[in-house]
């Protein structure tokens, strides 16, 4: 099983150069960004992990920048957005990003999508909050096209566009693999329908993913489909780790708070001291 780490990269948080080389000098998998482009404030929506909103979610930094910074230093180090909210975004411009990211790291790119939570961001972009399921699924497949075809064109009910060209197309062939967020049991059908894994966070107010694992499986085994499990926001915790590898989980990202270069270093060496790449 890998473990990864995701960060909401700030303006005073580590840069994510320096990130990302730790990371692969420690022996870390890979490293995840997520993103918001803006957080209204009429905040009409809760935060699904339920309190204030922490202000990372008002100063995270673009993914695909910072993602690109780590790329360039790193040789192994997969990078990931954790997650990209498709909806919200271009399909063009992100189709174009993401391939650009993937040839640029020479094919270490996965990318994590989801359709959010803030109906307030999305209504500032156009996007309807009822609808932002269909509107990922239409996007994510016009970028496959994109991605593989030299003429691509689609035709869904919310994206359509006729032959066209774009380049570059990504290092790895037909795309990045898409892992699809979401929680269970809505996440789960979404990435087994169009995804290649699956992205949940490992708790939310009415589960923990691990009590869900079978339930999945059984979901898995009657769509006739076996994609891998990356669990985001995983416990640092030796024992915990090795019940997820037990669980068949691929991977699981653990989440580093927003801090200055040397407490964040001090806290990664703390976990791989605690025995967090040794678990698994």
């Amino acid at each position: 099983m890998h473990v990864g780490v995701a960060l909401f990269f700030t303006a005073e948080s580590i840069r994510a150069a320096d990130l990302g080389l730790a990371l692969e000098e420690l022996g870390f998998e890979s490293l995840w960004a997520p993103e918001h482009s803006h957080i209204p404030l009429s905040r009409g929506s809760e935060w699904p992990q339920g309190g204030e909103l922490p202000r990372k979610y008002f100063q995270v930094m673009d993914p695909f920048v910072t993602l690109t910074a780590a790329a360039t230093v790193t040789t192994r180090l997969k990078l990931a957005t954790g997650i990209c909210l498709v909806p919200q975004r271009d399909v063009f411009q992100t189709a174009k990003s993401v391939a650009t990211l993937d040839l640029m790291s020479e094919g270490r790119f996965l990318f994590g999508i989801g359709a959010g939570w803030n109906a307030d961001e999305m209504a500032n972009h156009g996007v309807d909050y009822k609808t932002r399921m269909k509107l990922m699924r239409e996007k994510t497949e016009a970028m496959r096209a994109i991605w593989t075809d030299e003429t691509p064109e689609y035709s869904g009910d919310m994206v359509e566009f006729g032959p066209m060209q774009t380049w570059p197309k990504p290092a790895q062939a037909g795309g990045p693999p898409v892992y699809v967020g979401g929680a269970f049991p809505y996440g789960a059908r979404r990435a087994l329908r169009y995804g290649d894994a699956w992205l949940p966070h490992s708790k939310r107010p009415h589960y923990h993913i691990l009590d869900m694992m079978p339930e999945y499986r059984a979901m898995a085994n009657e769509a006739g489909r076996d994609i891998p499990v990356t669990v985001f926001g995983g416990e640092p915790v030796p024992d915990m780790l090795k019940r997820y590898e037990d669980a068949g989980i691929e991977r699981v990202v653990i989440n580093l708070d927003p801090m200055d270069r040397d407490s964040s270093l001090t806290k990664l060496d703390a976990w791989v001291k605690a025995g967090v790449l040794r678990a698994t």
